[in-house]
């Protein structure tokens, strides 16, 4: 894909980038990793190009995309990213009883691929301690290929994915190190370890929270359609909880799959 922010799609949907979510989501809540015994656990976000329209309540931080377009003008402002980060995360969190998680800002503001270190000791837990980033065009280029994205349903109306919660320390070490080894395997360009760690990733999801996948809302079988994948592929994964995307990490094409452009300019 050509790399293009000023496209004719993004002069309709805005500027401001969307992000993914890769291995470790959930340890960037503070009710998850205020329990982790061995801190820092990390997740790894990616910045998108808005090259086309994503749909909603898919896992891609729409929300929170359409917040910072409402904010900035539907384009990213200058200055400090970690300083739009709180400026954004105060914006769509103010009066909210469960916050949406600061990795949902950091991915649509920081270029390239990050990793997030959740320390519930540090900022409460609400930020991270530490972000490590990628943005060398080799990497990005790498990632653009690996990662195939298959949609499959956006969450159901009345759906929660909170409704039930297993939080085994044991599952939470296993969750934040997922992210570390996501992160490593995209640094060494490694499709099997890449895949490895959204596998790991997604049973750790379901132990902890098993309404991420099944819920009485969803229609969809989205366990039967995950190990569909998995056995095929070195790794996948759902973008959210309740369905949205499937991620796969492949290096041969998937069918019916489409990639981005990951966003590398500040």
């Amino acid at each position: 894909m050509h790399r293009n922010t000023a496209s004719p799609i993004a002069k309709v949907i805005g500027r401001i980038p969307y992000r993914l979510a890769l291995a470790g989501g959930w340890i960037d809540q503070p009710f998850v990793s205020r329990l982790n015994p061995k801190p820092p656990g990390a997740m790894v976000v990616v910045a998108v190009e808005p090259a086309f329209w994503f749909m909603e309540r898919a896992g891609i931080a729409t929300g929170t995309r359409a917040v910072a377009a409402k904010l900035w003008r539907n384009r990213l402002p200058p200055g400090d990213p970690a300083k739009l980060v709180r400026e954004l995360y105060d914006a769509e969190n103010r009066g909210r009883t469960e916050p949406s998680g600061s990795q949902d800002m950091i991915g649509l503001i920081y270029p390239g691929v990050s990793r997030l270190d959740y320390d519930f000791a540090a900022n409460g837990g609400v930020f991270p301690a530490h972000i490590e980033s990628l943005t060398s065009p080799r990497v990005a280029r790498w990632l653009e290929k690996v990662i195939h994205i298959l949609p499959v349903a956006p969450r159901p109306e009345g759906y929660n994915p909170l409704g039930k919660r297993n939080l085994d320390p044991r599952w939470i070490a296993r969750l934040g190190q997922s992210g570390h080894d996501c992160f490593d395997a995209i640094r060494r360009r490694d499709v099997a370890a890449l895949g490895a760690s959204m596998n790991t990733c997604m049973t750790c999801w379901e132990t902890l929270l098993p309404h991420v996948v099944r819920h009485p809302t969803i229609t969809t079988d989205l366990a039967g359609i995950l190990r569909a994948y998995q056995a095929q592929y070195p790794g996948a994964m759902y973008s959210g909880c309740g369905g949205g995307y499937l991620f796969v990490a492949s290096e041969p094409p998937v069918p019916g799959a489409f990639r981005i452009t990951v966003r590398l300019a500040s």
